[in-house]
C-alpha cells in the first residue's frame, strides 16, 4: 500500500482509522488511545504517494464542503482526546437525521444550487407574524402621514369660511372625551378577562396614585397639561392663517428637537452629540425659513407662532414624562378623556368671551362649516389615537416618520391650491429641518448598532470571497487531481 516501517524513525504521515463506535463512549484521556498514539511511531509515507496523500484526502475532504471539514475535526479530535466530544455520535445524528422539507423561500432555489454539490447560501426567510408587523406598521405610517397633513389642510380650508381658530381649537380638544370609551370597546373585544366600566376607570386611576383621581390630582396634574393641549393646537391652528400649510408642518417637526434640549436639561437625559446637531440644524432651519419670505410681517408672526406651537408641545411631553411617568394604554386614554372634561368645563368661556368681543365673530349658526369643522376634528382625533396607540403594532421612530412625510404631502398640495414658491433658501430650509428630525430618531446606541453591522457586512464580504476562491479551486485543475488513484486500496 506505499507505507513502510522504520524502527525509531520519525512519523512524517499517518494512515489511522479508529472504528465507528456507540454514542456511549468517549475517548476522555490520551492512554484510551494509547495503542493507536505508539502506532504513528513506525508509519510513514512514501515520498513517491505525498502528493498523492495530500490532494486525495486533505483536497478533497476540504472541497466536498463542511461534510469534509467536520471529518478532518473528527479526526484530530480522536487523536488528541478531547473530553466529551462524541465525533461517532455527531456523525451519526448527520447521517440518520432526516431532512426537513424546504420552506417557501428554499422551494425557489434554483436545482442547479444543489447539482453541484455545494450548500446553498444563507437565505433570509419572514414569517407570517414578521409580514403582519410589516403590513402594520407601513398602515401606520400611513395613517400618521394622511391624517396629520388631511388635518392640515382641511382646517386651512376651514379659516376661508370661518375665521376662528380658537374656536375650532376648543371644538376639536371636545372629541379627546370619547378616547376613553373607544379604548373600553377596544378593551371588550379584545381582553380575554372582562371587567366593568368603574373596575376599569378604578384600575386606570391608579395612574395618578394611590388616592385615584382626587380634585387636588385634578388641578394639579390634569389642568397643566390642559392647557398645554389647548395652546398647542391654537398657536399651530393661528399659525396656518399667517403662512402657508408646508411651513407650518416642518417648522412644527423642530418640537423634537426642543424635546431632546429640555430633556436635557430638565430630566437629565443622556448627552448626544448628534442630536445637538440636530438641534443646532432646527434653529439654522427655523431662521433660513424666516429669510425665505423677506422677514415679512406675517411670515415672521406665522413662524413664531409655529415655533410657540413646538415649544409647547415639547413642554408638554417633558413635563408628562416627569411628573407623570410612563402611562399604559388604557391610563393613557384615562388621561385624554380627562382633558377633554377638562377643555368642556373651564375652557368653552374663552370662545363665548370671543365671541361677544367679537375678536372670532360669525353672524350666525347657519354660516357655520360644520362638515369641516368635524372632520377636522376626526382626523385630528384620529392622529392622537394612532399616535398613542400604535405602539402596540409598530415602533414609535416609524409613528415619527409619518410626520416628516405629511411635509411633502402638504408641499404637494400647497404647489397645486396656492402661490407658494419654492425658492432655493426654503427648499433648504425644509431639507435641513427635516434632516435635523431624522437624527433625533437615531437610538441612543446608534453607533454601537452601526459599528455592530459594518462589522458584519466586513465578516460577509469577506466569506464570499472565500466561497469564490473555493469555487475557482473546484475547477478543472482539482478535478484532474482528484483523478488520481487514491494511496487507499
Amino acid at each position: 500500500m506505499g507505507i513502510r516501517e522504520f524502527p525509531g524513525g520519525s512519523p512524517r504521515g499517518k494512515s489511522i482509522t479508529i472504528g465507528m463506535r456507540s454514542p456511549d463512549v468517549s475517548p476522555r484521556r490520551l492512554s484510551d488511545i494509547s495503542p493507536q498514539l505508539r502506532q504513528l511511531k513506525y508509519l510513514v509515507v512514501d515520498e513517491a504517494i505525498k502528493e498523492d496523500l495530500k490532494w486525495s484526502r486533505s483536497v478533497e475532504d476540504l472541497t466536498s464542503g463542511p461534510a469534509g471539514l467536520t471529518s478532518i475535526e473528527e479526526r484530530i479530535l480522536r487523536i488528541t482526546g478531547y473530553y466529551g466530544y462524541q465525533p461517532w455520535a455527531a456523525s451519526y445524528k448527520r447521517e440518520e437525521r432526516p431532512r426537513e422539507p424546504p420552506g417557501p423561500a428554499e422551494a425557489q432555489a434554483p436545482a442547479g444550487a444543489e447539482a453541484g454539490g455545494r450548500t446553498s447560501r444563507r437565505r433570509w426567510t419572514c414569517s407570517r407574524a414578521q409580514i403582519k408587523k410589516t403590513c402594520w406598521s407601513v398602515a401606520v405610517v400611513l395613517c400618521v402621514c394622511a391624517s396629520w397633513a388631511g388635518s392640515t389642510q382641511l382646517a386651512k380650508l376651514t379659516f376661508k369660511k370661518f375665521d376662528a381658530p380658537f374656536t375650532l381649537t376648543w371644538f376639536a380638544t371636545n372629541w379627546n372625551f370619547l378616547f376613553f370609551p373607544l379604548y373600553y370597546a377596544g378593551h371588550m373585544c379584545k381582553s380575554t378577562e372582562k371587567q366593568s366600566v368603574k373596575q376599569r376607570y378604578r384600575e386606570c386611576c391608579r395612574f395618578f396614585g394611590d388616592d385615584g383621581l382626587t380634585l387636588k390630582v385634578f388641578f394639579t396634574k390634569a389642568a397643566p397639561f390642559g392647557v398645554l393641549w389647548t395652546l398647542t393646537n391654537y398657536l399651530y391652528l393661528h399659525a396656518i392663517k399667517k403662512i402657508n400649510t408646508t411651513d407650518v408642518s416642518v417648522l412644527f417637526c423642530c418640537n423634537k428637537a426642543f424635546v431632546f434640549l429640555l430633556s436635557w436639561i430638565v430630566l437629565r437625559d443622556r448627552f448626544m452629540g448628534v442630536r445637538i446637531v440636530a438641534a443646532i440644524l432646527a434653529i439654522a432651519g427655523i431662521v433660513m425659513m424666516t429669510y425665505a419670505d423677506g422677514f415679512h410681517s406675517h411670515s415672521v408672526i406665522g413662524i413664531a407662532l409655529v415655533v410657540g406651537s413646538a415649544s409647547m408641545s415639547a413642554l408638554y411631553k417633558v413635563l408628562f414624562k416627569l411628573l407623570l411617568g410612563s402611562a399604559k394604554f388604557g391610563e393613557a386614554a384615562l388621561f385624554l378623556s380627562i382633558l377633554g372634561v377638562f377643555n368642556i368645563l373651564f375652557i368653552t368661556c374663552i370662545p363665548v368671551i370671543l365671541y361677544f368681543t367679537k375678536v372670532e365673530y360669525w353672524s350666525s349658526f347657519g354660516d357655520i362649516p360644520w362638515g369641516n369643522l368635524c372632520g377636522f376634528s376626526v382626523l385630528l382625533l384620529t392622529f392622537n389615537i394612532v399616535l398613542n396607540f400604535g405602539i402596540a403594532v409598530t415602533y414609535p421612530t416609524l409613528m415619527s416618520l409619518g410626520i416628516v412625510l405629511s411635509v411633502p404631502v402638504n408641499a404637494v398640495v400647497d404647489h397645486y391650491t396656492s402661490q407658494i414658491v419654492f425658492n432655493g433658501v426654503r427648499v433648504i430650509a425644509i431639507i435641513i429641518i427635516g434632516l435635523g428630525f431624522l437624527l433625533l430618531l437615531l437610538p441612543e446606541e446608534w453607533d454601537v448598532c452601526l459599528i455592530k453591522l459594518l462589522t458584519r457586512l466586513k465578516v460577509r464580504k469577506k466569506e464570499e470571497t472565500a466561497e469564490g476562491g473555493g469555487d475557482l479551486g473546484s475547477g478543472p485543475q482539482s478535478r484532474s487531481r482528484r483523478a488520481r488513484p487514491s494511496f487507499a486500496r
